[in-house]
């Protein structure tokens, strides 16, 4: 039997399986093993959202043994990240894959309807951050979340910003992602009401030290609400974001 929710509530409605024998059955199989890796079929039912596969340092054909794996499970909706166009070339060979090269994200499956509480605002300091921010962005959107991008919207400019006020500050979530010195999520923090999940980049000169010192500046924030994901983590940034705009739905 599938291991997924899904499947295992029609065996309990159609007196298949008791509730008691379904808990035991999930309780005992939390993941399947291909050998090369261990796949969770057990996350979405613990944490409401399917197993990602990080892409950086699996072959192809690894992800795509994964992919079929997760599709034996039920999984519908596939998220991968940090995928090189040759890996994505070569998925979509077999699936039929979306690409987003400048986020590195394969998307196999459809993009969910919006079912948040409200919105994710995605804000850049740079063009040169877009790239995390739309990792960050496609994320969110995944996991059924409404996203605004606000992108070249930073501090050396602030007037960008503060046409944008009616945007950020009707925000269940902002996702401020800069590099440099990284001001953009304490001027964020400073406006709004709602969580601000600071990315930090590696974009900036050499003093940057890829993106450190944008990581300790965004840590010392003077703006009170505003919280830290690692460089470059578009991911974790969409992923918080979104369990945080679901806290109230049903």
């Amino acid at each position: 039997m599938r291991n997924d929710t899904k499947a295992i509530l029609e065996a309990v409605q159609k007196g298949e399986m008791t509730v008691e024998e379904a808990l035991l059955f999930l309780k005992k199989a939390p993941f399947e093993d291909i050998g090369y890796a261990k796949v969770d079929s057990h996350r979405a039912i613990r944490q409401g959202v399917a197993e990602v596969i990080f892409g950086a340092g699996k072959t192809a054909e690894q992800m795509i043994g994964i992919v079929e794996q997760m599709k034996k499970n039920g999984q519908q909706t596939i998220l991968l990240t940090r995928l090189s166009e040759e890996s994505a070339e070569q998925i979509s060979a077999v699936y039929e894959m979306d690409y987003h090269k400048d986020a590195r994200i394969g998307l196999i499956g459809s993009m969910p309807a919006p079912n948040g509480i409200g919105k994710i605002v995605v804000a850049t300091g740079g063009t040169s951050d877009i790239p995390v921010a739309e990792e960050a962005a496609l994320t969110a959107e995944v996991y059924g979340n409404k996203v605004t991008r606000l992108y070249d919207v930073g501090v050396a400019g602030l007037h960008r910003l503060l046409a944008h006020l009616d945007d950020i500050m009707s925000a269940s979530v902002v996702i401020a992602v800069a590099g440099m010195e990284g001001a953009l999520a304490s001027v964020i923090g400073g406006l709004v009401d709602c969580p601000v999940i600071a990315v930090p980049t590696s974009v900036g000169y050499g003093a940057s030290f890829g993106g450190l010192s944008t990581l300790l500046s965004m840590l010392n924030s003077c703006a009170s609400g505003v919280s830290v994901v690692n460089i470059d983590n578009g991911f974790g940034a969409g992923y918080l974001a979104s369990r945080i705009n679901h806290m109230e739905v049903k």
